[in-house]
């Protein structure tokens, strides 16, 4: 029998042969919905499902009575309820490795750009503002030599805190991670609770993924707790953190400014005020976008689908107990 897959973002036309030359594909470039009538058609007879963006619900599990697999072409996997895809015996893959490097540059840029206030400086020159040599009212922060708090210290968070040490001899502390003897090592780094960090740390680097645990993890009071020269940096995902607590802590001067990738509703609500405070950089969720990373995450999550509906192994699986069974 022919397995079927239902791919729901944009491949290359060399993926969707690969995917062809193996299985049936149903094909949906754009999909606005997961109420889509064709979208819900197809899954119902899906065997494998790639794509990445789409909330999967065990409702719609409920309407997918074939499938095998899911390969997401994401690291992240919050939008996947696993341990209900561990119980009906469904593999979820995803994309760790090939965005690590990618995603950890999109992280120390927004380091750089909130230091430097790079962002607001090049808006003061094309308003025309630039008529005499900057002052005191235009610097930034150093970077280097700084000490740069890592709350995660996963792959990313780890080339992160490589770029630091290695590049700007930043002292590097770290949380939200077991001991790592190896980066203690390499980059210098030390353990140490949450609260240390952010009461020692100049820039406070969030990379945890979003878990039931780590809803909010950074609030009102771990913004008090930061310096109040500190800059806060968020890359891992918008409900990490309490958005309202951030604002506040922005307005007040609790901490100095943040660099934000992601946010706790995307795209961002035209109301609000972060892309308009002039010590914040935000940028549309870019961590991995890419040419070539997002071509070699599709390929990864190609790769791993099809793996998976020949009952091989994929390179990379989330729910090993389910391959384990």
């Amino acid at each position: 029998m022919t397995k079927r897959i239902v791919a729901f973002r944009r491949l290359k036309e060399a993926q969707l042969d690969q995917l062809r030359r193996e299985c049936h594909v149903d094909y949906f470039e754009r999909l606005d919905s997961a109420d889509d009538p064709d979208f819900r058609q197809a899954l119902s007879q899906a065997h494998g499902l790639v794509g990445a963006g789409l909330k999967i619900t065990p409702e719609m599990l409920d309407d997918a009575p074939h499938l095998e697999a899911i390969a997401s072409i994401s690291v992240g996997y919050d939008n996947y309820p696993v341990d209900e895809l561990t119980r009906r015996g469904i593999l979820l893959c995803n994309t760790p490795d090939v965005l690590t490097e990618t995603t950890a540059d999109t992280g120390f840029l927004l380091i750089m750009a909130t230091a430097r206030r790079a962002v607001e400086l090049a808006e003061f020159i094309k308003q025309g503002e630039w008529r005499e040599s900057i002052g005191e009212a235009q610097f930034g922060s150093d970077i280097h030599g700084k000490t740069l708090g890592m709350v995660g210290m996963g792959r990313i968070g780890a080339a992160i805190a490589r770029r630091g040490a290695l590049g700007f001899g930043m002292k590097v502390l770290y949380s939200n991670a077991s001991p790592k003897p190896a980066l203690d090592a390499e980059l210098g780094a030390e353990h140490r609770d949450m609260e240390t960090l952010l009461q020692e740390s100049d820039f406070v680097c969030v990379t945890v993924p979003l878990t039931a645990e780590t809803e909010h993890l950074i609030g009102e009071r771990e913004f008090a707790l930061m310096k109040s020269s500190g800059i806060f940096i968020n890359i891992a995902r918008g409900k990490v953190v309490d958005e309202a607590a951030l604002i506040a802590a922005l307005q007040d001067s609790s901490i100095h400014a943040a660099g934000l990738d992601v946010f706790e509703q995307e795209p961002l609500p035209n109301d609000s005020p972060l892309p308009h405070m002039s010590n914040v950089v935000a940028l549309p969720h870019i961590g991995s976008a890419t040419h070539e990373t997002r071509t070699a995450m599709a390929q990864r999550a190609v790769d791993n689908i099809l793996l998976a509906l020949k009952g091989e192994r994929p390179i990379s699986l989330v729910n090993e107990g389910v391959w384990k069974e």
